[in-house]
């Protein structure tokens, strides 16, 4: 984000948490030569600290223009609920900061609703593990790490139940956590990222990269032999942690695809959440067997990508004639909106 705001003239601030500061203020800042890309930064004692008036006050007075990632959401809501960070936060948001909420899958109107609204195919969801009749994913919430997920797979009621039991009794999970626990279809195919931008401005969608993730242990069992993954027995929990992100491109003729279900996902949060999204968003798929292949969507970001690396496939430099990352994007519908007078169509 901070290099594309510096490459649109523009100066940066980053906020962070004591003990991670260094990144920012000592590797990354902006030198004497202009080499580096943040100006400033503000380091608070935990990232919820960000709704605190003295924080606001110093974010209003330097004209700040805030751009939310994941993190953002994730860790102000240990100590806030959605309410209190929209109306909390009183510095202006670039995109829409109602539709942050709609990530989770337990509020209304949320990435499901939004999905089915836009009658894009996503993961059959089952209500309960008496249900389960074919392998399944199971998504509950982390005993331990409270923002993150545990994930394990079953095929059968009876297996679920085995396999629950042994996490339970790890205290990866709890029971409060697996009553609340989605399940989902396991649908085969490899995964994809599809890493949008719908701008208010130019009125247009478009497909800034593409990526998949790196996950933890679940990579690395990936590359065992399947006598050694047997050897991993019954002690082995999967993990789905994010650890990185890899680039990877689409085959030509799924990209007619890709921005059908970009178009139709945009015109879907226009229609539930006016203005709708602005500005970056994902569309996390697995792309299943055919013919024709096809999109299954499994999850959706609605904000700052998770990957710094989405500039390195060729679709945003399709549109601008060279690759452009997600936060120079932004810093350029920054600069159209103030140049034109329109910054109130891309904050909210």
């Amino acid at each position: 984000m901070c290099l594309g705001a510096k490459a649109e003239g523009l100066r940066t601030l980053v906020i962070t948490a004591k003990g991670r500061e260094k990144t920012y203020a000592r590797y990354y800042r902006t030198r004497a030569d202009f080499s580096g890309c943040v100006d400033e930064t503000i380091a608070l004692e935990h990232f919820a600290d960000l709704l605190d008036p003295q924080v606001q006050r110093q974010l209003i007075e330097r004209s700040a223009i805030f751009v939310p990632n994941r993190s953002f959401e994730v860790y102000l809501r240990q100590r806030h609920s959605y309410d209190e960070i929209e109306c909390g936060m009183l510095v202006p948001f670039f995109g829409s900061r109602r539709l942050l909420r709609a990530e989770e899958r337990d509020e209304a109107g949320n990435q499901y609703a939004l999905l089915d609204a836009a009658q894009i195919r996503r993961p059959r969801s089952l209500r309960s593990p008496d249900e389960i009749d074919g392998l399944t994913l199971v998504k509950a919430p982390h005993a331990k790490v409270s923002f993150e997920r545990a994930f394990f797979v079953a095929s059968t009621p009876t297996q679920y139940r085995t396999r629950a039991g042994a996490l339970l009794g790890a205290g990866v999970v709890s029971e409060a956590g697996l009553a609340t626990a989605v399940l989902e279809e396991y649908v085969l195919g490899p995964t994809v990222n599809l890493n949008f931008f719908w701008s208010p401005i130019l009125g247009e969608l478009e497909l800034l990269g593409t990526d998949t993730r790196r996950q933890t242990n679940l990579d690395g069992a990936r590359g065992l032999l399947a006598i050694e993954q047997a050897a991993l027995g019954g002690a082995f929990t999967p993990s789905m942690e994010e650890a990185g992100h890899i680039a990877a491109t689409l085959t030509e003729s799924m990209l007619e695809q890709a921005f059908d279900v970009g178009e139709r996902f945009a015109a879907a949060t226009r229609r539930a959440q006016p203005p709708g999204i602005i500005g970056p968003f994902a569309l996390q798929c697995i792309i299943a067997a055919g013919p024709p292949k096809s999109f299954v969507v499994y999850d959706v970001s609605l904000r700052m990508p998770g990957s710094p690396g989405t500039k390195y496939t060729p679709y945003s430099a399709y549109r601008w004639g060279r690759e452009v990352s997600a936060g120079e994007r932004i810093a350029k519908e920054v600069v159209l909106a103030r140049d034109t007078q329109r910054l109130a169509e891309i904050c909210t």
